[in-house]
């Protein structure tokens, strides 16, 4: 398999395929509002537009960076909304990386959103696709966080059916600078346990697929048989 690692701006077209990486926190947290129990998630563009889609769904529920706000129920943080019940529900998250990294991609045949947390499941899809080229979207820092990339590059390998000691690059996300960022409290809407929970390989069993529907950007679980 053919990976390349780039940031939000550097893809010059459309890829094929395209895995959207970003540990702290967007995809970790996305992953945790599917095992809570939500139907599907909206990649908004905006602040505006979340809101915007809050206003004409109050079912729905927002999610953003940073600390609270009005018209947003929760903040894009694991361990803040771990126990929150989202069964049924529609998320709408916005945040400053993760969201906007995989609407970059949105023309791509298929878009793939992952963190740690689901790195096998999104591995075995890549691999049930027998994907040639996967360009792997590092979202943080321009395409420099190494929490992204130290995932990104994980995945890539595993990807390919290689044993890879996973040690390694969850060391290289645990001392990244976003690590810090969380852990020394520089962030807002942070819980302490953030930056475990985005170390928690494998937490989850299942892929999450991102797909244009009327419009919107839609990201939804997917099961992926183990193998």
């Amino acid at each position: 398999m053919d990976a390349r690692f780039l940031g939000i701006a550097e893809p010059a077209e459309v890829p094929p395929v395209a895995v959207v990486v970003d540990v702290m926190r967007a995809f970790t947290v996305a992953a945790w509002v599917f095992a809570r129990g939500a139907e599907k998630v909206v990649l908004a563009e905006s602040l505006d537009q979340a809101l915007e889609l809050k206003a004409r769904h109050p079912d729905w529920v927002a999610l953003k960076d940073g600390p609270p706000e009005p018209g947003f129920d929760l903040v894009n943080s694991p361990g803040l909304l771990r126990s929150a019940d989202l069964g049924g529900r529609t998320v709408v998250q916005k945040t400053t990386a993760g969201t906007v990294g995989a609407l970059a991609v949105k023309q791509a045949s298929l878009v793939l959103c992952a963190g740690f947390v689901v790195a096998e499941a999104t591995a075995r899809l890549l691999r049930a696709h027998a994907c040639d080229g996967v360009t792997f979207v590092v979202t943080g820092e321009e395409g420099r966080a190494d929490e992204d990339l130290a995932c990104a590059q994980y995945i890539a390998r595993r990807a390919t059916g290689a044993g890879t000691d996973a040690a390694g690059f969850l060391r290289r996300a645990g001392e990244s600078g976003a690590a810090a960022e969380l852990a020394e409290g520089v962030r807002q809407g942070v819980h302490p346990d953030d930056v475990a929970l985005c170390l928690e390989l494998d937490r989850f069993p299942f892929a999450m697929v991102a797909a244009l529907e009327d419009s919107l950007m839609i990201l939804r679980r997917r099961a992926v048989p183990p193998g």
